[in-house]
């Protein structure tokens, strides 16, 4: 099969040179005889105009250069399509491209690419929005909201903001709604994940997997702040097990899963998807779509 690819660049994500990577994609496309475009992303989101392109264009891959973001709009606008998406990872966490494996260097993820290994993997709904790796509210979304109001980039700057949050950090209020029963917690944060980590290889949800069918979901609660960098590292490092919760659960961290939540986020805690804010909202409906979209992958 022939093949045409798209490349979507995202000019301000992460630190990398996007100049210097799209005289290495044209020239890389070239050398293999592929037909092939360079565009920017959308500035606004909007990717409403992309379906009605592929489907004219007859474009068989779409690559999204950036980050965690970029894949989430590009593939949720994409969903239903007879497509396959890779990506070159330029973001700051660079999460599902990490729980793929698909390598950081621009040359390794194109290599990725060429070979044209696509599986499917899942995604979720959050509300009305599609998002391909991770959710979160309390803490960690106050970090996506910091770090996305600032002016530089990179993992130094998300370390530094960070750190700065631990410190402020407070418990909220919420309720998760789970078939057949409810837990109410004060926590710092909840992650609702598909892929096993934040990005930079922190894996919040170390047995997550990409195409189980099921999300993946950790209540931190409240607790000492002296204890909770130690509970963190229990949960990063894979000690936490996944098992059963239930509304009388005591643990400082809750992980289990599932295919669908509703969280009541009662003090309006922070929100992000795949990284991005978002604006906090009371009822947040999530539910598992089992095989979105095809990713591109060093193994199928």
């Amino acid at each position: 099969m022939n093949r045409k690819i798209l490349y979507i660049i995202n000019p301000i994500s992460g630190t990398k040179n996007k100049t210097t990577l799209q005289n290495y994609l044209n020239r890389s496309s070239s050398e293999a005889g592929l037909a092939f475009e360079i565009i920017q992303t959308s500035i606004d989101g909007d990717y409403e105009f992309l379906p009605g392109k592929v489907r004219e264009e007859m474009i068989t891959d779409v690559i999204v250069c950036g980050g965690d973001g970029s894949v989430s709009r590009i593939a949720g606008s994409l969903l239903g399509e007879d497509i396959n998406i890779g990506i070159i990872p330029m973001g700051s966490g660079n999460g599902l491209a990490l729980a793929a494996r698909i390598p950081a260097s621009a040359r390794g993820a194109l290599a990725v690419i060429l070979r044209g290994n696509a599986a499917p993997i899942d995604g979720f709904m959050v509300n009305e929005k599609f998002s391909c790796m991770m959710c979160g509210m309390g803490s960690d979304a106050q970090v996506a909201h910091d770090f996305a109001a600032g002016t530089k980039r990179g993992l130094k700057t998300y370390l530094k903001i960070s750190a700065g949050q631990f410190f402020r950090a407070r418990p909220y209020s919420f309720t998760v709604e789970l078939p057949g029963k409810q837990i109410s917690s004060h926590a710092f944060f909840i992650s609702i994940a598909n892929s096993n980590q934040f990005g930079n290889h922190i894996t919040i949800a170390p047995q997550a997997s990409l195409s189980d069918g099921l999300l993946d979901i950790v209540v931190v609660n409240k607790m000492s702040k002296i204890l909770l960098p130690f509970q963190l590292l229990q949960q990063i490092s894979g000690k936490n097990r996944l098992r059963q919760t239930h509304k009388e659960d005591k643990r400082n961290i809750l992980y289990f899963q599932t295919d669908k939540v509703i969280v009541h986020n009662h003090d309006l805690a922070p929100l992000h998807i795949d990284g991005e804010p978002e604006p906090p909202t009371q009822k947040i409906s999530i539910r598992i779509i089992p095989k979105a979209f095809r990713l591109l992958q060093p193994s199928v």
